[in-house]
């Protein structure tokens, strides 16, 4: 039979949805959406670290338009885009129902970063990476959210390790045109322009739209020909510069954020700023009541019940801090509109608003700016409220600091064959298939309603059932999973060894073994998240490494932030014990660690390792990306995991308490980690049936599916902000 051929208009109209969709990260949680990317150029998808603006780009418009006289792609095509609709249209939301106000007045979300996807790295750390969950949420749930943050055109630093082991940074500027955001435009087709008041100076910005599904965040951007050099590069790096660049970034987010919303006609009910960056917005609102008749203190007042604060971080040193000086230079032109002494301006960011010694903090200007505060998982809430107790002048449990747990946006972290394997799951169980059946296997089945099945502790609470899922399946997923994470590894530490010394391909490509038992630790190398901990134990894990019966490696990445030498001198010692000593060969440092390689290693790692001093952990998320993939965590029993852990669906380290000593902690804790390796983690990997299956693990990585998967997702998370502080008031 043949296919007639799609007319001009038909295909005009594949191509503009193509580029419709490639210009909004939905694409980055639809497994059929990327496929299409990738089938379209399969070499591009790979070299252009999966950009489907960047394909499109990359395929000319005659070749796009050939593909797209293969009748097969372009129905591909056509349901893919028609999914798309579906959800940028769906009606029945779960906000529509128990949240339709915010709609018509949305949530105005502010943070210093967003971290979405690979394709757009202008994100440093888990705060982002929370930032950007919680909009990739907000849309499925149907919430009115926009977003607010700044574009880093050089974004964050690419990491490369050097002959010394030591870690150098790069920066590469980024092309909007070849990314996933829009220019926010006026009326007349051109850029919308803004102002705010930096020093004694008139700075200008544009801004940027990032389509999160239904909702939009927007990124200031101060790269205008109307400003001089050193206000252009206000924006050019994530957390760039000293304090003097940390202050006006800060403003341009606050006061800037707020006048570019107003500039749209955007009316939030709540303003929620994630992290004290942003509290600068407090003054602004506060302004703009003022200018309508209302005295400071009324304006203050007014102002406190629009705004909510989310506090991340769990030691003093970690607040933004600046002192009178830097203020009244950064401040001076935006203060003159608010017609208040400066000394009481001074005062809103004081624990005792008289002591003038005291320097201005972000933090407590939020804290007394906001309604509610909250921390990010139960003892973080703890923490703070002590932290803050002399804030408030009343007992710690007095303390007006809440807690709402942190969680991750579940198919957004989900690997592409994970999300094909639990669909077909899905989909065979609505079938009537049992566990084994594989009838069905080489078949997909539609479902519309797979995001929100996939979120539900119903469907979690079938995976504990051998009759839904067989333990052989679960066995063959992980080592699958465990064999691609290796490839990968492989791939990258060929290119890295390329680059400093002669390679031996042989021995790239025999590197790390796929049935050997693999320990992950990814993340930023701040010194209290204690990466090399467990080599204090060297000689008893040299030991381990030798019983071929029972293999292990370790596989590491992170980034320490350019000015922390001690997180640096972490990565030279790892990367020195994976090539000197007799833990070559059982481990490796994989560099430029970001969503990309967390991704691989959360997937296919069998333990997950997390060792914070605690309390230091405020929350922590990458332990909760493991759970769908079928990897344990390992970790000391803060921030999350303290909740989490119900002793059979992971692993802890030490008890529910920590020493006052830092050595002494470390100490306790290398132990604790050592024996909770040898007498829990390993027995358990290795002990198998006549089947070669590890039962118990299997057992374990049920019971983390059933209790961990649904509970810690940002699905869950948003719906406890809305209820609690969105639609509550």
């Amino acid at each position: 039979m043949t296919n007639t051929p799609l007319t001009p208009a038909e295909l005009n109209e594949l191509v503009a949805g193509l580029n419709r969709m490639a210009h909004n990260l939905w694409w980055t949680w639809d497994q059929e959406a990327q496929e299409v990317f990738q089938e379209l150029s399969p070499r591009s998808w790979q070299n252009l670290y999966h950009n489907a603006v960047a394909v499109l780009h990359e395929v000319s418009d005659y070749e796009l338009r050939v593909r797209l006289q293969d009748h097969d792609f372009a129905q591909r095509v056509r349901g893919v885009l028609k999914s798309f609709e579906d959800y940028l249209n769906d009606k029945e939301t779960w906000a529509h129902k128990h949240a339709p106000a915010l709609h018509k007045n949305p949530v105005a979300y502010f943070s210093a970063e967003f971290g979405f996807h690979e394709t757009l790295p202008i994100a440093a750390g888990g705060l982002g990476i929370l930032a950007g969950d919680h909009a990739k949420s907000a849309s499925d749930l149907g919430i009115g959210f926009a977003g607010i943050s700044l574009f880093y055109r050089e974004g964050y630093f690419q990491q490369a390790i050097n002959q010394d082991n030591w870690q150098t940074e790069y920066y590469t500027l980024l092309n909007p045109k070849n990314l996933p955001i829009e220019p926010v435009l006026n009326a007349k087709g051109e850029p919308l322009v803004c102002s705010v008041e930096i020093t004694m100076n008139e700075v200008f910005f544009q801004a940027w739209r990032v389509n999160v599904g239904r909702n939009p965040v927007y990124l200031l951007d101060t790269n205008r020909p109307e400003n001089p050099q050193h206000f252009r590069d206000l924006t050019l790096r994530v957390y760039g510069g000293d304090s003097t660049t940390r202050i006006m970034q800060e403003v341009l987010l606050g006061v800037g954020g707020v006048r570019l919303l107003r500039a749209l006609g955007v009316q939030p009910s709540t303003f929620h700023m994630n992290e004290g960056h942003a509290a600068f917005l407090t003054l602004e609102l506060a302004r703009e009541k003022m200018e309508k008749g209302k005295s400071f203190s009324e304006a203050m007042e007014a102002t406190k019940k629009e705004c909510i604060f989310t506090t991340h971080t769990p030691v003093e040193a970690g607040h933004d801090r600046f002192n009178q000086e830097l203020m009244d230079y950064a401040m001076h032109k935006f203060f003159s509109h608010l017609k208040v002494p400066f000394t009481e301006l001074m005062g809103l960011g004081r624990v005792n608003p008289n002591n003038s010694s005291e320097p201005f903090c972000m933090t407590v200007l939020a804290l007394k700016a906001s309604r509610a505060a909250n921390g990010v998982s139960e003892l973080h809430g703890e923490v703070s409220r002590h932290m803050w107790q002399s804030l408030y002048g009343v007992p710690t449990e007095k303390v007006p600091i809440g807690h709402i747990t942190n969680g991750i946006h579940l198919l957004g972290w989900m690997k592409g064959p994970v999300r094909r394997f639990w669909r077909r799951r899905l989909a065979l169980g609505k079938q009537g298939a049992t566990a084994g059946d594989t009838s069905l296997l080489m078949r997909d089945y539609p479902n519309p309603t797979w995001d929100k099945e996939i979120n539900s502790p119903e469907f979690w609470q079938r995976v504990g059932d051998p009759n839904f899922i067989s333990d052989e399946e679960i066995w063959a997923l992980r080592y699958k999973l465990r064999r691609e994470l290796i490839e990968f590894a492989r791939r990258r530490l060929l290119l890295q060894g390329q680059r400093n010394t002669s390679v031996d391909f042989i021995a790239f490509d025999q590197l790390l073994n796929p049935d050997a038992l693999t320990i992950g630790f990814a993340r930023r190398f701040a010194t209290y998240k204690r990466a090399p901990l467990i080599f204090q134990q060297f000689e008893n894990i040299v030991r381990l490494t030798r019983d071929r019966s029972r293999p292990i490696q370790f596989i590491f990445a992170g980034k320490a932030h350019p000015r922390d030498d001690d997180g640096k001198r972490y990565i030279q010692h790892i990367i020195h014990l994976s090539k000197y000593s007799d833990m070559q060969g059982h481990l490796v440092f994989i560099e430029n660690y970001d969503v990309h390689v967390a991704r691989q290693m959360v997937s296919g790692c069998d333990i997950w390792l997390n060792n914070p001093r605690r309390p230091l952990e405020a929350s922590g998320t990458s332990g909760m990306k493991a759970g769908c993939h079928g990897c344990l965590n390992l970790s000391i029993l803060d921030g999350w995991w303290r909740e989490g852990y119900d002793g059979t669906n992971g692993f802890a380290i030490g008890t529910d308490a920590h020493a006052d000593s830092v050595e002494e902690q470390d100490r306790i804790d290398s132990t604790n980690l050592f024996k909770a390796l040898t007498e829990d983690v390993i027995p358990t990997f290795f002990d198998r049936d006549a089947k070669g299956l590890p039962k118990r693990w299997i057992q374990m990585v049920r019971r983390a599916m059933v209790t961990l998967v649904p509970q810690f997702t940002t699905r869950r998370m948003v719906k406890e902000y809305t209820e609690k502080y969105y639609v509550t008031k």
